[in-house]
């Protein structure tokens, strides 16, 4: 009977030595490494702050460059609206160009040259600028 009480007592403590000092050494290690995490955390917080502010302006600049890429393409399907034929509808699709305007644009055909929308006064040189570049005279 004593060694069953003997075993029980020394059974009461479920751990053995090695085994408190390792819980003892895992909760110091946690203690220590929540401490540095607390300490660095306003510091992590402010890096991720300007991480997002940058990806947000790369992000920004990248929409940008496709829309500026996107535009180019379709600048570069684009034929040019030949004065001689084209309706009322595409004529006013020009920039700058109102409806008034284009009726005189037709009004004033045939054309030899792009450049006798102004020669007939009908338009001035800066209306001619904004279309000079999406209009011909075939």
């Amino acid at each position: 009977m004593a060694t069953v009480l003997g075993f029980a007592a020394a059974g009461c403590g479920l751990f053995s030595s090695d085994d408190r000092d390792q819980r003892a050494r895992d909760e110091k290690t946690r203690d220590e490494v929540a401490k540095a995490t607390e300490k660095a955390k306003p510091a992590l917080q402010e890096a991720g702050r300007e991480l997002k502010k940058a990806a947000d302006e790369v992000a920004e600049q990248a929409h940008a460059a496709v829309e500026g890429a996107k535009e180019g393409w379709e600048r570069g399907d684009k034929k040019a609206l030949d004065l001689n034929s084209a309706t009322e509808t595409e004529l006013i699709a020009l920039p700058g160009i109102t409806r008034r305007q284009a009726r005189k644009i037709i009004a004033g055909r045939p054309y030899r040259d792009k450049h006798d929308l102004i020669s007939k006064g009908i338009l001035t040189e800066d209306g001619y600028a904004k279309i000079s570049d999406a209009v011909t005279a075939r």
